[in-house]
């Protein structure tokens, strides 16, 4: 005490400012000093202080504010700090999405009530068990592959995966996972946040089927005058056959290819709303060719000048039935936009996405001279239920095309102008001669 008097009482002023507040160190910096003049200085308390003690006892004084304030800014800190964590725990414990949290070696050690709702397990009974009780038995290597890059110091880009709740049923889940560093910058686990697909997924396949409903009815009344011709020219020729038997046999042959030409179409059209399950080879000039060969009245009724670029033996991957409803939309538009005696591009070409590790495929371009796009519309076509054809238009179309062109891994622009005799637009498509089909792309 007599060695370092000060140090008792500065430990006091701490102690009172840190728990108590400002006002309170100061309180006991001027009690702390009374007492060092009648305790610690001679004679006691007589207030008769050397100029040492003068200055120590006026050091002393100095340096207790300066720590009652230094402990007062720390107190604060912490207060924030404590308000800001729990605000951040009542938004994770509020959170619809499932947000958990593991160390570096997988084991679980926090569980909201989100993740409770979408995966089944209570919070007490899957803490401190490994992460992979979540995953799919064929996907095992997904959650250390992960994990290790990770640990490497590797970031996690969102993707979508498939998970397992408690009861076996399976789940699609989009995850969004984040390192979680110690103070030296070492990460020592990760925080997931899973949101639950499976109602997206089910209004976006029934919007799907709908427009596919819907580009079948549109087609429905070209298609009615598309066979009309062959099935009056067939009833045509079995009447003359009856009348002329001699050459009956060549009319019935001229009628066969007929009821095949009606055949043909029919194939045709269902392609548009019925799909194989997995992706095939096919020729991309083949399949738009088809699909033109479905719009021939119209575009005969516009007196539309059609050109046609087509390189052959273009083959991809891909679900032949989805792409014919994408050049079918696009063709459909492109007719509704021009006049009379417009115009029609139609192109099909080998071709590399230099943009992207100059992935091999086919560009397919589809050029009217119609009308154009308004500036304002162009940000928004792609989207759900936006549509500038008022009444007559679904707002699906195109939103559809787009899915379709990302769900084959290709892309999809286009170019418009409205100026008086340069208006039209171009859409312009890359499709990769192979992909990923978006199973095998979410057990990566």
């Amino acid at each position: 005490m007599h060695q370092n008097p000060f140090v008792l009482f500065v430990a006091a002023v701490i102690i009172s400012a840190r728990f108590f507040g400002f006002g309170p160190g100061v309180f006991s910096s001027v009690l702390s000093a009374v007492l060092i003049d009648y305790g610690v200085f001679h004679p006691h308390f007589a207030w008769s202080l050397s100029n040492k003690n003068f200055q120590e006892l006026l050091i002393f004084l100095l340096v207790s504010v300066l720590a009652s304030g230094l402990a007062r800014q720390k107190s604060r800190a912490e207060s924030r700090a404590d308000q800001a964590l729990q605000h951040v725990v009542a938004i994770v414990e509020s959170s619809a999405d499932a947000i958990l949290s593991k160390n570096i070696n997988g084991i679980i050690t926090s569980w909201n009530p989100g993740a409770e709702r979408l995966y089944g397990y209570r919070a007490q009974e899957i803490i401190g068990k490994h992460i992979s009780i979540l995953s799919p038995p064929e996907q095992q290597g997904e959650i250390p592959n992960l994990l290790e890059k990770l640990r490497r110091g590797g970031s996690v880009q969102p993707y979508m995966t498939e998970r397992v709740r408690k009861d076996g049923t399976r789940v699609n889940v989009y995850l969004s996972i984040s390192p979680i560093r110690n103070r030296r910058g070492e990460v020592v686990g990760a925080s997931t946040i899973a949101q639950d697909l499976t109602s997206q997924q089910k209004a976006e396949e029934m919007l799907r089927k709908n427009e596919k409903l819907a580009t079948a009815g549109r087609l429905a009344a070209a298609i009615a005058h598309e066979i009309n011709n062959p099935l009056e020219a067939i009833g045509n020729l079995l009447y003359l056959a009856r009348r002329d038997k001699s050459k009956s046999d060549e009319y019935l042959e001229t009628a066969e290819n007929e009821v095949q030409r009606v055949v043909n179409i029919a194939q045709q059209t269902l392609g548009l709303v019925r799909d194989a399950a997995a992706m095939a080879p096919l020729d991309v000039s083949n399949v738009l060719e088809e699909v033109v060969n479905l719009y021939t009245r119209k575009l005969n009724a516009k007196k539309i000048r059609l050109e046609k670029k087509f390189e052959p033996g273009v083959e991809i991957r891909g679900f032949s039935g989805e792409l014919r409803q994408v050049f079918s939309n696009l063709i459909a538009n492109a007719i509704e936009a021009m006049p009379e005696q417009g115009r029609l591009l139609l192109r099909v070409e080998r071709s590399h996405e230099w943009t992207n590790s100059c992935r091999p495929g086919v560009h397919v371009t589809v050029a009217d001279s119609g009308q154009g796009i308004a500036p304002q519309d162009v940000a928004h076509l792609f989207e759900p239920f936006f549509t500038s054809k008022k009444e007559s238009g679904t707002g699906l179309g195109l939103w559809l095309t787009h899915n379709i062109v990302q769900k084959h891994g290709g892309t999809i622009r286009l170019r418009s102008s409205t100026s008086p005799g340069k208006s039209g637009t171009v859409f312009r498509l890359f499709l990769p001669k192979t992909t990923e089909t978006p199973e095998t792309a979410g057990s990566h």
